[in-house]
């Protein structure tokens, strides 16, 4: 798996998080900070490419902004 993060608005995450398990089976959405507003998109390598056009759209819609490995 192969995972990024990202911070948005809180009220959007339930939202964000449907949209992207909508393609079932090329990745996950895990909150990783309600408060925050931090999730963490885990992608299937062989759809890499398809969900990385999937978060550039997310990314000017709903102000995706990635940010760097949480540990």
């Amino acid at each position: 798996m192969i995972k990024k993060w990202f911070k948005l608005k809180r009220n959007n995450i339930a939202l964000v998080q449907f949209i992207v398990e909508g393609y079932e089976g090329m990745a996950t959405v895990t909150t990783m900070d309600s408060h925050a507003a931090i999730i963490q998109i885990a992608i299937m390598p062989a759809f890499v490419q398809e969900i990385a056009g999937v978060i550039e759209s997310l990314k000017n819609k709903y102000q995706l902004e990635e940010i760097e490995c949480l540990k």
